[in-house]
């Protein structure tokens, strides 16, 4: 028999599956029983999937997908007993070593504070180019989450079924963090039947805004602005920035038709199918409808200019599932603003009598740096304000330029005629790790195995990730010859700055020939193992910022290719910018004259 509650929770999204043991004495004698159990340190995108799965966020899930479960999402966007879902959701590791099926593991978050229990089922080594295909419709590493899964995702997956200790703690923003099960209870206690989710990993302007009203009223239904404040794309704008923009807007302009909460959402930027899962996750928390716009969830577009989804291909799958969903799709498409109208309006009810106004991201960037006016139908003054306060913030980020090749490849060179060049042009403190420096010092006592290489790395990116922080540069020169080492400085870095990874592809055969260090020499006369580009191989970067082969440039010309991308990227300043033109007319090479005349204006993030 369904009781009362149940109807009200199935007119809000179905049944919920929160994973967390309510029972307090069931919870510590569990603790006190697996308290010497093997820990996992989840990253923060898993941390996410687990807080998620925990409230019930990701109903039915009740773990991570087995074996079984991950190829059928990924083949066929759905579960083993045919339900629609269209991500895999999964506890990647790199070592598998300790682990079996059967297994019981404290998961648990950076500060070592366990928050459930997960026993394995399941052990296995996904095809990560399939898996690309399927869910992204791509394998181009461009693709946010193409290289995230590369990248930054373990090489075997884990499944099985989680036992919750506790709920995640969160201590900023706590009054607009709502689990399922609490906002169901807020709707059902306000009386709102009908509740549209708006999902956003952007700052909403006034098109945005005048969408949402228009569902709601077009409905006769409430709206969930519900952001997601978990990982999103590489350049968006921080969940902090963000999250005071959505309060100004709920504060000011919304209290009448809807409510804010947050999402603690790790993004695929699959397109289609995170559109889908993004619906599946709305009716958990109870929404009956879910706003999908143009291009929804997209990384945008391919190093050609190629977009990677069509402009309204999440349209398409999220009604082809629709039924089954139990969800309301609400179909828009792109806003723009009429000048005749003095209005905002879909572009399909636009005719050939109206002008279209448009100012690109691009330029609104720009302003907000120079402090320039906007115009006043882009946004409201409380959210521009907050985004000019946030430009402001950008102005004194700090910086990593990683330089990472063979063993006389020019690494060290290049770091040192860098670090007197950037003193000459900018005002941050910039700080030179260089990787003997390093292994004399800091990583003093590591060998050369790959175990103490990946510590040296990464100890050498904790520094740098320090440096960065707090807003200086952190110019590292080491070999780094491996791609997971490398790839974890990234991650850790990127959050708190520029990251500008630099490969120097100067051939082997030619770095043999240099041997500054005397290195090729030593290894071949001593018969040394791990000697790396010999019998120990580099991992070649795959995605670097820059890639220099120092055989056919001159140090002057690899510095200002450097020099000519940081302008590029606006990371120098306008007084750099003069300073160069000024003391270097006749050395910069190649595009740097162009650069100089387009980016006259920039300043620095």
């Amino acid at each position: 028999m369904i009781t009362k509650l149940e109807t009200t929770f199935l007119a809000h999204g179905g049944l919920l599956k929160p994973l967390v043991i309510t029972e307090s004495s069931k919870r510590q004698k569990l603790l006190e029983q697996f308290e010497t159990a093997l820990r996992i340190t989840l990253t923060q995108r898993q941390l996410c999937d687990l807080e998620l799965l925990l409230n019930g966020g990701f109903s039915p899930l009740e773990g991570f997908m087995d074996e079984n479960t991950y190829q059928s999402v990924v083949n066929d966007a759905r579960l083993t007993d045919g339900t629609v879902w269209p991500i895999p959701i999964v506890l990647d590791v790199d070592d598998i070593s300790n682990y079996k099926e059967g297994t019981i593991l404290l998961l648990c978050d950076a500060y070592n504070e366990p928050y459930a229990l997960f026993t394995i089922t399941s052990i296995y080594q996904p095809d990560k180019k399939k898996e690309a295909k399927k869910v992204y419709d791509t394998t181009d590493t461009d693709h946010f989450g193409v290289r995230q899964l590369f990248d930054a995702t373990g090489k075997y997956y884990l499944g099985g079924k989680i036992e919750g200790l506790k709920e995640i703690p969160h201590y900023d923003f706590t009054d607009f963090r709502l689990t399922p099960t609490e906002l169901r209870k807020v709707f059902k206690k306000f009386g709102w039947e009908k509740v549209i989710g708006f999902q956003t990993r952007n700052p909403l302007h006034r098109a945005h805004y005048t969408l949402i009203k228009d569902a709601a009223k077009t409905y006769e239904a409430k709206i969930l602005l519900h952001p997601s404040v978990g990982q999103t794309k590489d350049g968006d704008i921080d969940y902090i920035t963000r999250t005071r923009c959505y309060i100004h807007l709920y504060n000011n302009y919304m209290q009448d038709f809807g409510m804010l909460s947050l999402l603690p959402l790790a993004m695929r930027m699959a397109g289609p199918r995170e559109a889908v899962l993004h619906a599946i996750i709305r009716k958990n928390y109870g929404c009956t409808h879910f706003i999908v716009g143009r291009d929804h969830a997209s990384p945008g577009k391919d190093r050609l200019g190629k977009p990677y989804y069509g402009e309204y291909d999440a349209h398409d799958f999220l009604k082809s599932c629709e039924k089954e969903l139990a969800i309301t799709p609400v179909l828009f498409k792109e806003m723009v603003y009429v000048k005749e109208k003095k209005q905002y309006l879909p572009i399909n009810k636009v005719n050939k009598k109206h002008t279209i106004l448009k100012i690109s991201g691009t330029q609104v960037r720009e302003r907000l740096l120079n402090n320039e006016p906007l115009p006043d139908w882009l946004s409201f003054p409380e959210i521009i304000d907050e985004l000019r306060e946030n430009a402001g913030r950008k102005k004194k980020k700090g910086v990593t330029i990683f330089f990472t090749g063979l063993p006389s490849s020019g690494k060290s060179t290049l770091a040192k005629m860098l670090l007197y060049k950037l003193t000459e042009i900018q005002e941050r403190e910039i700080s030179l790790l260089d990787g003997d420096v390093i292994r004399s010092n800091l990583s003093k006592g590591l060998g050369f195995s790959r175990e103490d290489r990946y510590t040296n790395i990464t100890r050498l990116g904790f520094v740098a990730n320090e440096i960065t922080k707090h807003k200086g540069i952190a110019i590292c020169a080491a070999i780094a010859p491996y791609a997971d080492a490398r790839t974890y400085n990234r991650n850790l870095i990127s959050p708190n700055g520029h990251y500008i990874e630099i490969y120097l592809s100067t051939p082997l055969e030619v770095c043999i020939k240099r041997d500054v260090k005397g290195l090729y020499r030593k290894a071949k006369k001593n018969k040394l193992k791990g000697m790396t580009g010999i019998d120990d191989p580099y991992e070649t970067p795959t995605n670097p910022a820059i890639t220099i082969n120092t055989a056919k440039k001159t140090p002057k010309e690899c510095i200002n290719q450097i020099i000519s991308y940081l302008i590029e990227k606006q990371i120098l300043s306008q007084k750099s910018i003069k300073l160069i033109q000024y003391q270097n007319p006749d050395q910069a090479a190649g595009a740097l004259p162009r650069l100089l005349h387009k980016y006259q204006h920039a300043v620095d993030l």
